[in-house]
């Protein structure tokens, strides 16, 4: 039987995570696996750059958390060597090398912070929403500074980047994911953020951009026009969906980022775009 309904009834939220929004431009049959699927497609193997991301991300997160008189660069470096994350890697000896270069990284970075300078938040969850979605993300830091412009303080986020390759000040003005945590954190908080950096650590880059509110608000409408793209095909998911029809509302994107796709093993498009098949440390810097 068919579900009765009432005309003119505002459609639910869409509820999101930038991460979500992104997954669905860049392959909505990656989207379908990552969010819809049950069971969850089994993945590949872990990635090794991932486990150095999530390594220095977590000493850095934890050094923020260590009472004043211990934030030090040596007990930044000790929290990396302590939280290692030695998955994905190719053996022991390459884990232990990663280990050491991660250490040093941590180590000239907070060589560089002002340990009694507290930020607004470390880790931290923040949500907003409109007339057509909640989203909801984590900062990897949010700062308080004092204006250039004017009295009083405005809010920073801060992004930390380990990848291997350079970044630019375009990556921070484009990234959909900064310009949300900057709204959902200037109405959470009831102050002015609308400047988001990206702290490349292996190159010692602090990538910056300073959005308007008419910038901000671009970002937010093309969240809303991605989300909207997603509640539709989530409801034909549920309609439900039948599996032979599932490429037409979750087509495959193939192409060279393919090799880095979790669920490749299951996608024949995705192999046959990605050629060789990737190593789990392969996308690693060069040491």
């Amino acid at each position: 039987m068919e579900q009765l309904g009432f005309e003119g009834m505002p459609r639910r939220l869409y509820s999101c995570t930038p991460t979500r929004l992104s997954t669905w431009l860049d392959c909505p049959r990656r989207y379908r696996m990552s969010y819809l699927d049950r069971p969850v497609p089994p993945k590949g193997p872990p990635w090794a750059h991932n486990s150095v991301g999530a390594s220095v991300h977590n000493a850095l997160a934890g050094w923020w958390r260590l009472p004043l008189s211990r934030r030090t660069p040596q007990a930044a470096g000790s929290l990396v060597t302590t939280g290692w994350i030695s998955e994905g890697f190719a053996n022991d000896e390459q884990s232990a090398r990663y280990r050491d270069w991660a250490r040093s990284l941590v180590e000239e970075y907070a060589a560089g912070l002002d340990p009694a300078d507290e930020p607004v938040g470390v880790e931290r969850t923040v949500a907003t929403r409109t007339d057509k979605i909640a989203v909801s993300g984590r900062i990897d830091r949010l700062d308080a500074r004092p204006r250039a412009d004017a009295e009083g303080t405005e809010l920073i986020v801060v992004d930390y980047k380990t990848g291997r390759h350079l970044l630019s000040v375009d990556d921070a003005r484009s990234s959909l994911a900064l310009a949300l945590y900057a709204l959902a954190a200037s109405r959470a908080l009831r102050k002015e953020c609308k400047r988001v950096e990206l702290h490349h650590l292996p190159s010692g880059q602090v990538l910056a951009w300073e959005h308007t509110p008419e910038s901000l608000q671009r970002h937010l409408r093309r969240a809303e026009d991605i989300a909207e793209e997603c509640a539709d095909a989530d409801e034909r998911m549920r309609a439900p969906l039948p599996r032979e029809k599932y490429d037409e509302v979750f087509p495959p994107q193939p192409g060279p980022a393919c090799g880095w796709c979790d669920y490749l093993r299951n996608c024949p498009e995705g192999q046959r775009a990605a050629g060789a098949p990737r190593r789990p440390w392969d996308a690693l810097a060069e040491l």
